[in-house]
Formats: C-alpha cells, sequence, structure tokens
C-alpha cells in the first residue's frame, strides 16, 4: 500500500496524516504545495470523487485576504484558482489509488489500512 499526500508542513492536518501512516508504515509520497503546485489534473481527480466545494478552505487566511466569500466562480474556475493558490485547500489532500480524502480523515484511513 502506498499513499500520496498533498499538503503543507506548517499544517498540522497535513502532519498529523503524515504521522498516521509512518506509525503504521505505510509508504506515502508527499508533494509539499508551497514547494511544488498541485497540477490541475490532480485536483480535478479529487473534484470528481469529493466536488470542487469540498476542496475549498473557505476559513483559511488566504481565502479571506483575497475576498473570496463573495466570489460567484465556475467549478474549471476554482480548480485553476486552486492550483494557482495552494493555501486555498484544505489540507491534506490523500490519495489512495481511486481513493481520496480532504482534511482530517483518520476514520477513512483506518478502513484503508485495516488498523
Amino acid at each position: 500500500m502506498e499513499v500520496q499526500i498533498f499538503g503543507i508542513r506548517k499544517s498540522s492536518d497535513t502532519r498529523k496524516a503524515l504521522r498516521f501512516f509512518a506509525e503504521r508504515r505505510i509508504k506515502t509520497h508527499f508533494v509539499d504545495l508551497q514547494a511544488r503546485a498541485a497540477s490541475p489534473g490532480e485536483l480535478r481527480r479529487f473534484a470528481e470523487k469529493l466536488g470542487v466545494q469540498a476542496l475549498i478552505d473557505r476559513g483559511s487566511r488566504r481565502f479571506a485576504e483575497l475576498g473570496l466569500s463573495a466570489a460567484r466562480l465556475s467549478d474549471d474556475r476554482w480548480l485553476q484558482r486552486l492550483a494557482e493558490e495552494p493555501l486555498l485547500l484544505r489540507m491534506p489532500l490523500v490519495r489512495q489509488q481511486q481513493r481520496f480524502t480532504v482534511g482530517d480523515a483518520e476514520p477513512t484511513w483506518r478502513e484503508w489500512t485495516g488498523r
């Protein structure tokens, strides 16, 4: 089993996900969104499973700084914006084959690992 984790090291939920899988000796591939943004195609995979709105962190500081609370953007435009501004994403984004989670989803990760 291998999981891919998208996030930033400053995020406590991202650190929690990394720790969760490390404690279970599950191989992880970490993508630091501050060093390398997620591709629009990768974000689209998450959006197809979870919906674009589930990816947006409306409580983030960056969301407020950009004044997006009144924004009415199409899903495609949101995906483009999320690719440009990774701090707008709810973190972490975790993928294991064709299974996806966003945010702290420890109960789901436990199901995946059987532990």
